[in-house]
């Protein structure tokens, strides 16, 4: 058996992100990966067992890297305000800086892959609940569904970022995200979580 070679396997996964992105999952095939990563097909199978091993692979560590870069800075117990601030400067930050990673991820998401076994809770995930909890306790925001709360936190921020992505608005003139516009959806959404 062939030594793993980590860059090899670096270069499987953004290789594999990237076709997933262009074609969707189902036109990724280990023989088309293999091709964009001028690599044998054999040579993948060293890396992920299967094509739902490397699904699965890629996914997980395209979520390690968006929580290590969302929570960069970040304490759950943060005044609630400050928090959450941060993390959409954050999560705008990661969207700029790895956007093949984000849209791989809103595919997965939307996916039934996302149910899979070796899909875990993420350490992600109790740090944001731990940061809701902490600011329900200190009457931060309204005591509510942590459905509602999500989509009234991050909501106005993930439609703005498609707009931006896209290049435009729905009314179809040109739109370009920047910190002002951030800022200004974002004090609406504090006070909206703030509202009694």
């Amino acid at each position: 058996m062939r030594p793993r070679d980590e860059n090899k396997e670096a270069l499987i996964r953004e290789q594999a992100i990237a076709l997933i992105v262009q074609e969707g999952f189902d036109g990724l095939s280990m023989q088309k990966l293999a091709k964009a990563a001028n690599l044998s097909a054999s040579t993948i199978y060293i890396y992920f067992k299967s094509r739902e091993d490397l699904l699965n692979q890629v996914y997980i560590a395209v979520e390690e890297l968006f929580a290590k870069e969302v929570l960069r800075n970040f304490d759950p117990a943060m005044p609630f305000e400050d928090g959450l601030w941060l993390q959409w400067k954050n999560r705008y930050r990661y969207i700029q800086q790895y956007p093949l990673h984000y849209h791989f991820s809103e595919q997965f998401r939307n996916s039934p892959l996302i149910k899979h076994q070796d899909i875990k809770e993420s350490p992600f995930r109790r740090a944001m609940q731990q940061f809701t909890k902490n600011a329900i306790q200190r009457k931060e925001i309204v005591d509510m569904p942590a459905e509602i709360l999500w989509s009234l936190a991050y909501g106005p921020f993930y439609i703005l970022v498609k707009f931006h992505l896209d290049r435009s608005s729905m009314s179809g003139k040109p739109f370009s995200l920047n910190e002002h516009k951030m800022k200004q959806a974002f004090q609406l959404v504090i006070r909206a979580l703030k509202s009694p």
